[in-house]
């Protein structure tokens, strides 16, 4: 279902791009969360001072709650981490609350954008088992005993793969259904009022679904640092 109105999409047709708009929205507004996101981190960084003004105070609370609970989870070792943590949660998390607002597409109601994130989030898993391991992180996947070797080995392969999977469709069904289901009060209701309260609702599933996505990728994160049992 096409969305009725995309300004960014609006602005490419007015510069001749209007099949590359039309085909790739979810391009073009993640490129927008990408800008917001830099402006945001250069405001956030600008002028830091022992006195914090508030600005710098909400910036303060988001950062070092995302990274105090990584920590609790992944532990000391897992704290470098934290930029691609950080980074993957205030990504999905404004590419999901953009959607709210009329005239912007959420890029996570793409499978597009859905499937980069996650694969991101499972390839760098198995980068840092091999960081912390080198060779013997195969032992992940082959099980207790030589004679499981067989058996193990495919179902860890499957359930590594069903990872991008289970990442991917998830926040994608989620933000998908939303945009569809808000799409349609658009079209039928009028452009505020009827939708206010399912969009206050979509402020809450957004937020958690960035968050489920950010806490499932630092425990793939922690097992991978994990020794093989």
């Amino acid at each position: 279902m096409e969305h009725p109105y995309l300004f960014f999409v609006k602005l490419f047709e007015l510069v001749g791009l209007e099949h590359f708009a039309h085909a790739n929205p979810h391009v073009i507004y993640s490129w927008v969360v990408m800008i917001i996101l830099i402006v945001l981190g250069c405001l956030a960084s600008k002028g830091i001072s022992m006195i914090p003004t508030k600005g710098q105070n909400v910036f303060e609370v988001i950062i070092s709650g995302i990274e105090e609970f990584m920590v609790s989870v992944t532990g000391e070792q897992g704290r470098w981490l934290f930029p691609l943590a950080a980074t993957i949660f205030l990504y999905i998390a404004t590419c999901n609350l953009i959607g709210l607002v009329p005239g912007f597409y959420p890029p996570t109601a793409s499978l597009n954008t859905t499937a980069s994130c996650a694969l991101t989030a499972v390839i760098f898993t198995h980068i840092i088992g091999l960081k912390y391991h080198g060779i013997k992180y195969i032992k992940h996947f082959l099980g207790p005993v030589w004679w499981m070797i067989p058996i193990i080995f495919p179902i860890e392969v499957i359930g590594h793969t069903a990872r991008i999977l289970s990442l991917s469709f998830r926040l994608f069904g989620n933000m998908m259904g939303h945009e569809l289901v808000l799409t349609i009060l658009f079209g039928l209701a009028g452009l505020f009022f009827a939708p206010l309260p399912l969009m206050a609702l979509g402020i809450f599933v957004s937020l958690v679904q960035a968050f489920v996505f950010f806490l499932l990728s630092i425990m793939y994160f922690t097992g991978a640092m994990e020794h093989a049992h």
